[in-house]
């Protein structure tokens, strides 16, 4: 239950697709002169080395963020926000969605982060010192039932757990549908692995059978990061999904495809 940790596969592919449409809609987001309220069941450390003995281990961010940080313009806030950590933090650090959203929000905006694997909640709260963020070391799902609707009600959600727990297939509907009606204004981002196996398709069906307004559906398909991975895409499902935020993912697919 415990036992997932990121920096295995921090700066992936399905990192680089996750945090690139996060960046983008958090700044869509702040444009507007209201304050928001950031969300994150699993948040992770935050930060990871990509120079680690785990991160080399697998390979994956060298299939990954290595290959598509040219991908973004100087312009595009994944990128801003690539180039701030790399100033601040040095060459090879890599900003989970934790520190991806505290780049881009503002004075008065409030974060609140979920994560309950004990060395990666103190790690957590290391690397977001001074950057205002509450951690809260407990269920992420729980975390987000219980703030729903958050202050201030205006804001966005991220859901992405590792899915080591199989039973969070069948669970996430029906959370989401909760929190949902809860907090019908807030922008629901789902994140999920495509695997060989297709674990992901009941889950999703369970969906879209509750007709969430605005939602979007977006998924990027790729090469295995090694012989026998069988993580081979990477999809969100997003409520309340922002005006343009399709013209965006169809930008960011045809980075992918040319991956194939």
């Amino acid at each position: 239950m415990l036992s997932y940790q990121h920096i295995y596969h921090a700066g992936n592919l399905a990192d680089v697709h996750k945090h690139a449409l996060l960046a983008w809609v958090l700044n869509y987001m702040t444009r507007k002169d209201k304050p928001l309220c950031y969300l994150e069941t699993h948040a992770g450390r935050a930060l990871y080395d990509l120079s680690s003995a785990e991160a080399i281990k697998t390979g994956e961010a060298a299939k990954g963020i290595e290959i598509a940080r040219d991908w973004f313009g100087a312009d595009h806030p994944y990128r801003q926000v690539l180039d701030a950590v790399t100033a601040a933090e040095g060459a090879g650090r890599y900003p989970g969605s934790p520190r991806v959203a505290s780049e881009l929000l503002r004075k008065g905006d409030k974060q609140h982060l979920a994560e309950l694997h004990p060395q990666e909640a103190q790690a957590l709260r290391a690397a977001m010192a001074g950057r205002g963020a509450k951690v809260h070391v407990q269920d992420g799902f729980e975390m987000a039932l219980s703030l729903a609707p958050p202050e201030p009600r205006r804001g966005l959600l991220l859901i992405d757990p590792s899915y080591e727990i199989k039973s969070d297939y069948s669970r996430i509907p029906g959370i989401i549908g909760n929190i949902h009606r809860k907090w019908n204004v807030g922008v629901i981002a789902l994140w999920y692995p495509i695997l060989t196996e297709a674990p992901h398709r009941p889950m999703l069906a369970a969906l879209e059978r509750q007709a969430l307004p605005g939602a979007v559906r977006h998924e990027v398909r790729f090469p295995p990061a090694r012989e026998g991975h069988r993580m081979v895409g990477s999809g969100l499902f997003v409520v309340n999904a922002p005006y343009g935020f399709d013209a965006e993912a169809a930008q960011l697919a045809a980075r992918f495809a040319s991956l194939r």
